[in-house]
């Protein structure tokens, strides 16, 4: 089940065949789920975005943006220096970052075999731990192995899957969530998508085309979570992935980043004080870009690469793309999702989808 399934239809461009990230070509996504009642209860995984099937050895442009930063998105210092994502994107819980990476770096190693290089993975987190024993450590090398391995295009599975399998956004059930946007030039079609692992905002604030949905749908008929004592409501997180196959340079890339957090903040998050709201955003329009070697001769090799670059004047159009599909990707990730009880008994509960369509019938 999906937004539009339910009548609500965000923004006014179309989408891709697909409505997702992967109608950018060459974009694969892979989930690996792991659910146990326990105790421990596990409610947690691993979510990999493959911009194309070479990455390893041949990076992409790539730009970021910060709304809040408590939270981890690995890599950035590269990308903001060079304006070159090198590596598979993968997200996950925050206590399980560093296995993650260190599988990306095994990943990169095994598709360019041994040499004089280095592997700096991006990986992304949300806070699972109201829901899922976070410090049991639950994910695993092997795990990111086979999101990669099940790694493909088309349709891509939404809520409580992957690295959002215990996520909770604007205090219904969270998880992944993915939209696109396709707009014509005379230069061809471009193509805008979004993944989302949205574990962010309050209830009060949720807003979908305008629409107080978090005060129509209020605690009165679906409960709050019954957070710890101490715990602030709206902390979480939300990491959005933006990819386009738009010949966009570094620069441009971190202004699609950046429009990417109107649309978290369109349907009501507010950038709280411990929430980790991080923007990726990459370009596949230019390609040919080496990987970096240390014993690579450039002057034997290519001392110059011919590039391509949007017109200033279309971006405010891929601004419209990203914002739209960062909007429908969170209430997507919010519709997928189930109702769940995890760790020490706490539930949280789905969107309800007919209180959401009856909001929008008034």
């Amino acid at each position: 089940m999906r937004a539009r399934d339910l009548g609500v239809v965000v923004g006014t461009h179309p989408t891709g065949p697909h409505n997702a990230i992967t109608d950018v070509s060459g974009v694969r996504v892979g989930h690996v789920t792991l659910h146990a009642d326990g105790p421990p209860a596990v409610h947690t995984g691993v979510t990999v975005v493959v911009p194309h099937p070479g990455i390893w050895g041949e990076p992409v442009f790539a730009g970021a943006h910060r709304l809040n930063g408590s939270g981890e998105l690995t890599g950035l210092e590269w990308i903001r220096e060079s304006g070159e994502l090198t590596t598979a994107i993968g997200l996950t819980n925050t206590h399980s970052v560093g296995v993650v990476r260190d599988a990306l770096v095994d990943a990169q190693i095994e598709a360019r075999g041994d040499g004089v290089y280095w592997s700096l993975p991006v990986v992304g987190e949300t806070y699972d731990g109201l829901l899922n024993d976070i410090n049991g450590h639950h994910v695993r090398a092997e795990h990111v192995r086979e999101a990669l391995a099940a790694a493909s295009d088309g349709a891509v599975a939404e809520g409580g899957v992957g690295g959002g399998t215990g996520m909770i956004c604007h205090e219904f059930k969270g998880g992944i969530g993915t939209a696109s946007r396709v707009t014509r030039t005379t230069a061809g079609e471009y193509t805008v998508g979004v993944l989302v692992q949205a574990n962010h905002g309050r209830r009060e604030h949720l807003r979908i085309n305008g629409v107080p949905v978090g005060e129509v749908i209020g605690p009165d008929q679906v409960p709050l979570p019954g957070v710890p004592p101490r715990y602030e409501r709206g902390s979480g997180s939300i990491i959005v992935i933006v990819a386009t196959d738009a010949p966009l340079l570094p620069h441009q890339c971190a202004r699609l980043a950046q429009r990417a957090a109107l649309g978290v903040a369109n349907v009501g998050g507010r950038g709280e004080q411990y929430s980790g709201d991080l923007m990726l955003a990459f370009a596949t329009g230019n390609r040919g870009i080496p990987a970096y070697a240390w014993d690579e001769d450039v002057d034997a090799g290519t001392p110059e690469i011919p590039l391509r670059m949007v017109a200033p004047q279309l971006m405010t159009r891929l601004f419209d793309l990203t914002i739209e599909a960062t909007e429908e990707a969170i209430v997507n990730a919010m519709v997928a999702a189930t109702t769940l009880t995890g760790r020490n008994g706490m539930t949280v509960h789905a969107l309800p989808h007919d209180p959401l369509r009856h909001a929008f019938a008034n």
